[in-house]
């Protein structure tokens, strides 16, 4: 397989716009904390603050949403880039030029933050289980609605829908123009964008779980062409070219490590928010992290300040920065090690997998508890099963509408769609039509989601505004 080259592996070009190839550094903000920017003050990221992560919301109890999660992520994924990118550089002190020295060692934390902040923006309303209820919805499609479902899409249309995918969703939500005549979406850079295609391939070659890369997808239909652009300017290898399968870009690395740190320690805190898991426990799995370390991170240091603490969440809040920031070295040092797999796209496990084995025990150990005592709580549960519900009622009733436009109910459905979606009506676009009501749904905020299909459905009688 061709092998990436870290002096091609960035670039300040945009989706949409094929000028500016080389990066500005004489405004206030470089072209990738543009990046940034563009995603935080987006609709699609606000919306995230009533998006479910784990646990239910709003509640008596502050617990993380799918905004506060995607900031933390970002804050790790930073200090991540901010470690790498100082590796890199002192590695390479001369070898790549003076370019290749200020990426490296400035602008890479701002990619792989902007990467982290926007890595949930294409998740629908009610966690995991919403992509689950989209799925679900299009498997149970019967009789007419089958038949047209299966004579009009391709094979790989219908899998977009039928494996749908929050990843492939980001992707689309960034770079798509929707009905807006602008192209490119947010129009992020290329750099950006590549660092959050975490499974860089299409629905038709992904859900492969053998590989990595392919264990999901990263891209649907509408958008092969534009990440096979992005591919393209950035030397990412295409093993099999009659395939629409990619290798992995190595900043995806260190946005994944960013999430899957965050969501093991976070959904920790967040069940001892809710006296779902003890302090005793958190102290002894945190705290066995450190059981090898020495000097400022010894165990009978952090085990001392952490005793001295008198209020329980504050206890749990000073583990978790000392085991992010221990995770953060770790991740660097595999990454480096790791250095000459990421860049022939042969590294076919997380860099959180490649943990020392005692610590990697240890995660196991976290992963199995959370599966018990977290993401089957009765709570987690109930908002999985109302998420079945209320997005399965939906997609029913516009997809109904879809397949009968001219219909008198039909077209009063239709008209509570944002004009962002489009619905056109013609045959040979029934893809895109059913794209859009997707689109629609899976932008829902959870209350938003609830309130309409509670209308639609007669189940609460609309206000006049």
């Amino acid at each position: 397989m061709q092998r990436m080259d870290w002096q091609h592996l960035y670039s300040p070009l945009r989706t949409g716009s094929s000028e500016r190839k080389t990066a500005d550094p004489s405004g206030i903000r470089t072209s990738f904390l543009r990046d940034y920017d563009r995603i935080i003050f987006s609709s699609a990221f606000r919306r995230l603050q009533n998006k479910t992560q784990v646990f239910p919301l709003p509640g008596p109890v502050f617990v993380h949403n799918r905004l506060t999660h995607s900031l933390e992520v970002a804050s790790v994924g930073r200090s991540l880039g901010k470690a790498v990118g100082d590796a890199l550089t002192e590695k390479y002190p001369e070898q790549y030029g003076e370019e290749f020295r200020e990426f490296y060692k400035y602008e890479l934390p701002s990619v792989i933050a902007a990467g982290c902040l926007a890595h949930d923006i294409g998740n629908p309303p009610f966690g995991h289980s919403g992509e689950d209820a989209i799925r679900n919805f299009f498997r149970q499609l019967e009789g007419q609605e089958r038949s047209r479902f299966e004579a009009e899409l391709s094979p790989n249309q219908q899998r977009d829908f039928l494996y749908f995918e929050g990843n492939a969703n980001a992707f689309r939500t960034l770079t798509h123009n929707f009905n807006e005549p602008t192209l490119g979406g947010f129009r992020l850079t290329y750099a950006t964008l590549a660092s959050l295609v975490k499974y860089p391939c299409d629905s038709l070659n992904g859900f492969d779980k053998r590989h990595l890369a392919t264990k999901k997808s990263g891209f649907f239909d509408s958008e092969i062409e534009t990440w096979h652009a992005i591919a393209t300017a950035l030397g990412i290898p295409q093993p099999d070219v009659t395939k629409n399968s990619y290798a992995r870009h190595p900043f995806v690395f260190l946005v994944e490590a960013a999430d899957d740190i965050c969501y093991r320690i976070i959904d920790f805190e967040d069940a001892h928010r809710l006296n779902i898991i003890s302090i005793d426990t958190i102290a002894r799995l945190f705290l066995s992290f450190f059981d090898e370390e020495t000097g400022y991170d010894a165990r009978d240091r952090v085990e001392k300040i952490f005793h001295d603490i008198n209020d329980d969440n504050q206890k749990v809040q000073f583990l978790r920065a000392k085991l992010i920031n221990l995770l953060i070295f770790r991740v660097r040092d595999i990454f480096m090690e790791k250095e000459n797999e990421l860049l022939t796209g042969s590294l076919d496990k997380a860099l959180i997998d490649h943990l020392p084995a005692r610590e990697l025990a240890l995660v196991k150990e976290i992963d199995a508890f959370s599966v018990q005592h977290i993401y089957n709580h009765r709570s987690v549960v109930e908002i999985e099963i109302a998420g079945y519900n209320v997005i399965g009622g939906m997609l029913k009733e516009f997809f109904g509408a879809v397949l009968n436009p001219r219909n008198v109910k039909s077209e009063k459905l239709l008209q509570l769609i944002s004009k962002q979606f489009v619905i056109s009506g013609v045959p040979d676009r029934f893809y895109n039509d059913i794209q859009s009501i997707v689109d629609f749904v899976a932008g829902m905020t959870d209350l938003y989601a609830v309130d309409l299909y509670r209308k639609i459905t007669g189940m609460a009688f609309p206000q006049i505004r």
